[in-house]
């Protein structure tokens, strides 16, 4: 079996992943939103941290048995390497995933790392795989989806009179694509706050500020993501107290991805969680009008943004999904196993 190197520039290459990553996500998740192309490239080609890709050639020349991608955090979790691993069903149960993390564990200690963190759907054989190799299962993601044609007409409109009435002294903002300058500063201090969110025990924070935000807005761009932004500013200092932010993948047949919610803590308790999510669905409406469904997730421990979504009509989607993390040491030692 040879792992070999992605450099960077092959699109054939691209092209060969894409094809194990869709298979692999009908057979794992078949009631899940697709994996599309415009998304696939954008993670690899633009990614958010440096990273490693490495490939394994299927018998059929020109196509894949399985990929890794490793993401090497630069700023924060500089011990961490977050792994994205997968298999093609057809050559999965041959000892392939096996060889991938080992071989990913090892790259992952060349890059002076100690633990590598992953995620997959509980159930699946991304989880099976996990638990054989002794990984730690961490944070239970609770997936959920809104379909829009599904709330009763007149829901989000009294929801949004609602939360306004207990928002009084805000005001709503909003933009298509990169941050105005106005309010990168204040979209670092809501990214900040959003940092006592759960997560898994030994992340660290994010540390954010206003170039770090111009910085993330222009790899998004490149990556080809279509975001929408709503805030909410507090009337009497001019703070940005509230964001959300959403994709729309015009591949992706009527798909939206739920971004970031979060709310400054001096700001929190007005339903302004509720007031910029409801904002958001009537921009989209106009923005974007075959929008049919928009994803979301949330650790199901965090039971106050759960409750806004619930009441904004989301759906659990099954199966949940799980993070994992193992240290690297003992994937390295999974060598004398084999």
């Amino acid at each position: 079996m040879s792992i070999v190197r992605w450099d960077g520039t092959d699109a054939a290459t691209v092209r060969a992943c894409y094809e194990v990553a869709t298979a692999a996500n009908a057979f794992d998740d078949p009631s899940g939103p697709p994996l599309t192309a415009r998304r696939l490239r954008g993670w690899l080609e633009h990614p958010e941290y440096p990273i490693e890709v490495w490939v394994v050639e299927a018998e059929v020349p020109g196509r894949l048995a399985g990929w890794y991608q490793l993401r090497l955090p630069d700023r924060e979790n500089l011990d961490q390497g977050m792994l994205n691993l997968f298999v093609h069903p057809d050559s999965r149960r041959r000892g392939l995933g096996r060889a991938l993390l080992r071989h990913a564990a090892t790259r992952a200690a060349t890059n002076g790392r100690s633990t590598l963190r992953g995620g997959t759907l509980q159930g699946t054989a991304g989880a099976a795989f996990a638990a054989s190799v002794g990984a730690k299962p961490g944070l239970v993601d609770a997936r959920r989806v809104q379909v829009l044609a599904a709330i009763p007409p007149g829901r989000i409109a009294a929801l949004r009179s609602e939360a306004a009435r207990a928002a009084a002294g805000y005001s709503l903002v909003s933009w298509h694509g990169r941050t105005p300058d106005q309010y990168l500063d204040g979209f670092a201090g809501v990214l900040n706050a959003a940092n006592d969110m759960p997560h898994d025990p030994g992340q660290e924070e994010e540390v954010w500020d206003a170039d770090r935000v111009r910085e993330y807005d222009e790899e998004r761009e490149l990556r080809g993501r279509n975001v929408y932004t709503v805030g909410a500013v507090h009337d009497g200092s001019g703070e940005l107290a509230a964001i959300t932010d959403l994709d729309v993948d015009s591949e992706a047949a009527g798909w939206g991805y739920q971004m970031l919610t979060a709310v400054t803590r001096p700001h929190r308790g007005h339903r302004l969680g509720l007031l910029v999510k409801t904002a958001m669905l009537d921009r989209l409406a106009e923005a974007e009008p075959q929008l049919e469904r928009i994803m979301t997730g949330n650790a199901a421990v965090n039971e106050h943004m759960i409750a806004i979504n619930r009441q904004l009509g989301y759906e659990l989607l099954e199966p949940p999904g799980q993070s994992f993390e193992i240290a690297v040491a003992d994937a390295v030692r999974l060598a004398a196993a084999l």
